[in-house]
């Protein structure tokens, strides 16, 4: 087995793994593997991209056929691209070329609908198919990723090295009380969610969560930020300081969390978060968590006004719709887009 921090030890042997796409995550991704022994065999469709991590201990592939043959039987490619046309395109591609064993992972944020069509259509031909809801921005490589996989239960155990490796491990979460018996996986920050769809539909639900969370910070800083109106009486207005009532909600307040961490690292170096417009895009995942939601006939208040708060921020921005542009900004590197 390896270590509790996901480093490969010396009954283990470290495993070898294609990756496609260098982006923001999978550049990253292949960093923490490569630092724990795997080898990557890497390729984009920018040469800079692939050159670079070369440079870092990769293998460097021209093309999906280059390096599907620089990769051993049976092999395993993790595809780390936008969801949609890329992934679609990648996918058709490498199930041209790959022959029965062979695993495609998608750890992008496709639709888990997508998923169950495509490990149909692979199985056929005897390829594998697995989905890893990411989570962990461009703070991965050294946090680790919250790994969120559906597949079926045989390539998803021969591949536990590399997820193991990718995971946070235990660090200083605290573990919980009472979960005796439950899978020990999650307590390292993976989990085999189900079969095919399940771990991009449990990444698609953090999502929308994510999204409720980032709202109620940005409103509740916005009312905070707006008691100095002139509107108000004089004695009812407070000139409050929102860098220091984020720093102290961070210690001890039921709100801590990641999110508020953010919040208030924005805040300390840009009180009136001027560099952000407030154009706040939603990435698609909250959709179809409401879309979801009306399949089941579950209410979810909370998650639909966060996501048509984000549609408003297109036509007008608040103090609220910059902060959350921010926490965007800090958690994924996530750019704004022009209004």
């Amino acid at each position: 087995m390896n270590s509790e921090d996901g480093s490969v030890d010396g009954r283990q042997p470290p495993m070898e793994i294609g990756l496609v796409g260098l982006g923001r995550m999978g550049a990253n991704i292949a960093r923490r593997l490569m630092a724990q022994g795997h080898r990557v065999v890497a390729y984009d469709h920018k040469p800079e991209a692939v050159e670079a991590l070369v440079f870092e201990g990769a293998e460097g592939a021209g093309s999906l056929a280059d390096l599907r043959s620089r990769l051993e039987n049976p092999a395993t490619i993790w595809l780390m691209l936008p969801a949609g046309e890329a992934t679609e395109q990648s996918i058709s591609a490498l199930a041209a070329i790959c022959p029965e064993g062979d695993v495609l992972i998608d750890g992008g944020n496709s639709h888990f609908k997508d998923d169950i069509r495509r490990a149909r259509l692979l199985a056929k031909s005897g390829i594998s198919y697995i989905d890893v809801g990411t989570s962990g921005g461009i703070f991965g490589r050294e946090r680790g990723y919250c790994l969120m996989i559906g597949g079926d239960t045989e390539p998803v155990e021969r591949l536990d090295p590399i997820f193991r490796a990718l995971a946070p491990g235990l660090g200083m979460v605290g573990r919980t009380p009472g979960r005796d018996g439950h899978d020990p996986r999650a307590e390292l920050g993976y989990v085999h969610a189900g079969p095919a769809g399940a771990g991009h539909f449990v990444k698609m639900v953090h999502n929308g969560i994510e999204y409720g969370m980032m709202q109620a910070f940005a409103e509740g800083f916005d009312i905070l930020k707006s008691r100095s109106s002139e509107r108000l009486p004089a004695e009812e207005r407070y000139d409050l300081d929102l860098t220091d009532i984020a720093e102290v909600w961070r210690r001890g307040s039921v709100v801590s969390s990641w999110l508020l961490d953010l919040c208030a690292e924005a805040l300390a170096h840009d009180r009136s978060l001027e560099r952000f417009s407030g154009l706040v895009p939603d990435s698609g995942e909250g959709q179809w968590t409401i879309e979801a939601a009306m399949e089941e006939a579950v209410p979810a208040h909370v998650l639909t006004a966060a996501l048509y708060a984000r549609y408003r921020s297109r036509v007008d921005h608040t103090f609220g719709e910059k902060l959350l542009s921010a926490m965007r900004k800090a958690f994924g590197g996530h750019s704004e887009v022009a209004s």
